[in-house]
């Protein structure tokens, strides 16, 4: 590349002439606090020449304003620190800023001489080039290039190792005078930038939103999973654990009796968890920028809960292991006075992680940090590859950079553990040498659920129920059945009120509702994940009937919008399916009914449905299509009606959650070529190939499913 086009030889070219520009504004400022002290001297011995007095003052501020010394360099109070400010905002620049300016500007150069991906790619070097020679519209044009040719996440990947100096670049030489204190902060190594440098909107305001006294509570992992954790002590072992525990909200202590024959414990904390920016974990999107910013978070504040519960004597050796969000949560405990009073933390180990600024509060911890410069996640911190500060000379420093330079890619627990187990040889052996105490058989082991506050029990209050055995011809089972998560579908179709007729002809119920003439049958279908019965699914068809004393009363429709409790209309089922045995044998006591069993595959999203009922060489019947758009709506409770020897049941299924209501969807009934009774049934109905009036869905529900209960005799 020649030296037009290089932009590193633009950036030292361009350092070089603002190094000589400083030269002479120095000689400048130096020649005008001459004279001002030359004046104050004049002064003194004049106490009483007014004259005098104020040609000293304006030399003074003649010094320290003028472009041709310090530049607008004044500052102290409250007024020194306004006037800087509206000085900042009119473009005025002091001879400060200028000096550490053209430092970044150098250090950008030497980052580019070790990554020379930065430079040997002409768009980066471009957005490079422009922000460091303040053309913020040429900046503004090349960021928009980058965004639209690579997308924000390789863009960010590219930029990582001068991430923090481009940010503390742009900072200084924008007129934006509330960013200032963060790029100076960065651009010294002072500290955490306290607000974002690029708005100057206050870091501290964002990460306090992240609330709670921080709560863990035990549970256990997958066998899988357990199948996955290493059973000796080892720095690849325990970065493995934190894989195998992912990123899902818990973390992991482990026991190791180290070669000396002493048990010792190694906290083990992942990452940032995946979802919302902000749930009931702390491991979300603002626990992880809290972790960063803060000294105490509710992550720290539940890793000291799951240590407490674990049950540590005073005083145990605790080593503390944490991937990115987690390696900053490891370093808050760490530097937590109180923690390290009840325990004694020999080891923090933080890979990817922005811990540049916080310091354990034992001296006697010793630290280790790893971290790839191409990983932007260690650099939210201000601290990259550019960094020319020795923030930390006893902590064991690994910050290196490999040929994998995209982002999430290069900052994932798993690269990390490839890294240091095939290209970090020196590193690895010396962080395991500094853990031989825990290096040797684990011992015990435990998981713990971290949670931003105390949770409520699970299914509380909806699901805090008494519940009662009932013997069924598999064993007994307790009811209500309790449904902790589930998603259900109902549809609406419209059928000749001549065929609903004969199916509850001497049920003592009847005639069906009725919408536009035509008799409403609906075909309701669930997926129940986690019950007090297991995972199941199931499937029922049922005419809608009014109130079966007052049957011929106005009030059906409102009627059919009420709660369980006080609904006297529902569904009278005349089939169903389920695809277990379990659920198959209580059936009779839930609702009165003997279901057909047979395979059910049940697939809800907001938008579109896809059902089938029996299984490829058998299939009864398919629901599937798009739902179209839907308006929201809470979950409906069920009342279901049926015929058992000389008695009418009534069943109910309570259901709390969000839903849709999707009018004229788009779903078609399907039926399959089977002589099975239900297929046939459905045929009779005049439902094969029918589409629906109205659908129904709820893709997260909770439900209560009792026993059903005689209602009339006949």
């Amino acid at each position: 590349m020649s030296g037009e086009t290089d932009p590193v030889a633009g950036l030292l070219r361009a350092a070089a002439r603002e190094l000589v520009d400083i030269g002479i504004t120095i000689h400048e400022a130096a020649a005008h606090t001459t004279a001002a002290l030359t004046d104050v001297a004049t002064l003194g011995a004049l106490p009483r020449a007014p004259a005098a007095g104020c040609l000293a003052q304006r030399a003074l501020l003649r010094a320290v304003t003028n472009g041709q010394g310090f530049g607008y360099a004044l500052a102290g109070g409250r007024l020194g620190t306004l006037m800087a400010k509206l000085g900042t905002m009119l473009g005025a620049e002091s001879l400060a800023v200028r000096v550490l300016t053209t430092s970044l500007r150098l250090r950008i150069a030497a980052v580019a001489l070790d990554h020379p991906e930065l430079t040997g790619d002409p768009m980066l070097g471009r957005l490079i080039e422009a922000t460091a020679a303040d053309r913020d519209l040429a900046a503004i044009r090349a960021l928009r290039a980058l965004l639209k040719d690579r997308g924000a996440v390789r863009t960010l990947s590219g930029l990582a190792p001068v991430f923090g100096e481009v940010l503390a670049l742009r900072a200084l030489l924008d007129e934006n005078p509330l960013n200032d204190d963060a790029a100076w902060l960065i651009a010294t190594g002072g500290g955490y930038a306290t607000a974002d440098p690029i708005t100057g909107v206050s870091n501290r305001a964002v990460a306090v939103l992240d609330t709670g006294e921080g709560a863990a509570r035990r549970t256990d992992l997958a066998a899988a999973e357990s199948a996955r954790l290493s059973t000796e002590g080892s720095l690849l072992g325990f970065l493995r654990n934190i894989s195998a525990v992912g990123t899902t909200g818990r973390m992991l202590i482990q026991s190791v009796k180290g070669p000396d024959g002493v048990v010792r414990h190694v906290v083990q904390v992942p990452g940032m968890r995946a979802g919302r920016p902000d749930n009931d974990s702390p491991q979300d999107l603002l626990g992880a920028f809290s972790s960063a910013v803060l000294d105490s978070n509710p992550y720290s504040r539940a890793l000291a809960k799951a240590v407490g519960d674990y049950g540590l004597p005073q005083g145990a050796e605790l080593a503390l292991i944490g991937h990115s969000a987690g390696g900053a949560a490891i370093m808050n405990l760490a530097q937590d006075a109180g923690f390290c009073d009840r325990y004694t933390v020999t080891h923090a180990v933080a890979v990817g992680s922005p811990v540049d600024f916080k310091r354990p509060a034992d001296p006697r911890t010793w630290v280790a940090v790893v971290t790839n410069q191409h990983d932007i996640i260690p650099t939210l911190d201000g601290q990259g590859a550019g960094g020319c500060f020795d923030l930390h000379p006893d902590w064991y420093v690994v910050d290196y950079f490999d040929s994998t330079h995209l982002f999430p890619l290069c900052h994932s627990i798993e690269h990390y553990i490839a890294n240091i187990a095939d290209d970090l040889p020196e590193a690895r052996d010396q962080i395991d040498g500094r853990l031989t105490p825990y290096r040797g058989p684990v011992v015990r082991a435990q998981a713990y659920q971290l949670f931003d506050r105390v949770p409520y029990p699970e299914g509380f209050p909806f699901l805090t129920v008494s519940t009662y055995p009932v013997d069924t011809p598999r064993g007994t089972v307790e009811l209500p059945i309790k449904c902790q998560d589930g998603s259900a579908l109902t549809a609406y179709f419209a059928v000749d009120p001549a065929a609903t007729a004969a199916l509850l002809e001497g049920t003592g119920l009847g005639p069906a509702v009725r919408v536009a003439g035509r008799a409403l049958v609906a075909v309701h279908t669930s997926w129940n994940r986690r019950t007090s019965l297991g995972d199941y699914r199931e499937f029922h068809l049922g005419i809608v009937v009014p109130d079966p004393w007052r049957p011929g009363s106005p009030r059906v429709w409102p009627d059919l919008l009420r709660g369980a409790e006080r609904r006297r209309s529902g569904s009278f089922l005349t089939g169903s399916v389920v695809d277990t045995d379990a659920v198959s044998a209580v059936a009779p006591q839930l609702w009165g009914g003997e279901p057909y069993l047979a395979p059910l595959e049940f697939e809800l999203t907001a938008r579109a449905a896809r059902i089938v009922v029996g299984d490829l060489d058998d299939r009864l019947l398919t629901l599937c299509g798009p739902l179209g758009p839907g308006l929201p709506a809470s979950d409906r409770d069920l009342v279901g009606y049926a015929r058992h020897a000389d008695s009418t049941l009534r069943s109910c299924v309570r259901t709390r959650g969000l839903g849709r209501v999707h009018p004229a969807p788009r779903v078609r009934l399907t039926i399959g070529r089977t002589a099975h009774p239900l297929a046939r049934q459905l045929r009779e109905l005049g439902l094969d190939g029918a589409r629906p009036l109205l659908c129904l869905s709820a893709t997260a529900r909770q439900t209560l499913r009792d026993a059903c209960v005689p209602v009339l005799t006949t």
